[in-house]
């Protein structure tokens, strides 16, 4: 996770409010007026009412990290309505403000979370996490904060295992296909080789994408949002349920 520098201004007089400090509970709004006031470099979370100070980040996550960002980003530019964005504040709730490594949204009027005052409020359609040393967290207590929240959909690249986790409503898991390959059940198109990104094959992990890109569900997708965008609403994604 990294700190937005530009809210962190202007700071407080030293000791005017009290530190940050790992498991300390504490509502959002006192949670986020102490992040605010934090020197740079203190990296934090507010999750089920608890903080969760962030531990260093080694480089496996830093490499799994950016080749999923890369997969976000491409889907983010050909998918118009869809905003991609890394390491962004996310005010889910009176008890809840993490810091997805990653998540994707519907930035239109009928999404799910707004931006307001630099922040993202409200949650998200998917959200995703590198886990490495964060892995009892990111499996527990975030899966279920998201879900409570209306995340429609979680992601878990899985650093030691080598693997992608993914979750749906109820937080219950959705399988990967039998290709290897998991197709969101909530962005149309959005296609992972979680192999291809742990080997660090980026090319074919690209390569797999652009597929689901191409893909009449894709496709279809992209219409609506153009369609209720020109009508001045855009639709809501539904996750798809497994028969």
């Amino acid at each position: 996770m990294t700190t937005i520098v530009s809210l962190k201004q202007p700071r407080a007089e030293p000791g005017a409010i009290p530190p940050l400090r790992d498991g300390e509970r504490l509502s959002q709004p006192e949670f986020h007026r102490r992040y605010l006031a934090t020197p740079e470099g203190v990296k934090a979370e507010l999750v089920e009412g608890t903080v969760y100070m962030a531990p260093s980040v080694g480089s496996r996550h830093g490499r799994f990290h950016i080749r999923l960002a890369t997969l976000f980003g491409i889907y983010e530019s050909a998918t118009p309505g869809v905003e991609a964005a890394d390491n962004t504040t996310v005010i889910l709730g009176p008890e809840s403000e993490p810091q997805p490594d990653l998540h994707l949204r519907l930035a239109t009027a009928k999404g799910q979370s707004r931006e307001q005052e630099g922040f993202i409020t409200g949650p998200p359609e998917l959200a995703a996490e590198v886990s490495d040393s964060t892995r009892a967290l990111d499996l527990n207590a975030k899966r279920r904060e998201y879900d409570r929240a209306g995340i429609l959909e979680y992601l878990v690249l899985m650093v030691n295992e080598g693997s992608l986790r993914a979750f749906g409503p109820g937080a219950t898991e959705l399988p990967v296909d039998a290709d290897g390959v998991y197709r969101s059940r909530v962005l149309p198109g959005l296609w992972i080789d979680a192999a291809a990104i742990v080997a660090g094959d980026l090319r074919r992990a690209i390569r797999v994408l652009n597929k689901g890109l191409k893909s009449p569900e894709h496709a279809a997708f992209v219409r609506r949002l153009k369609a209720s965008a020109k009508a001045g609403a855009a639709p809501k994604p539904r996750a798809k349920r497994r028969r």
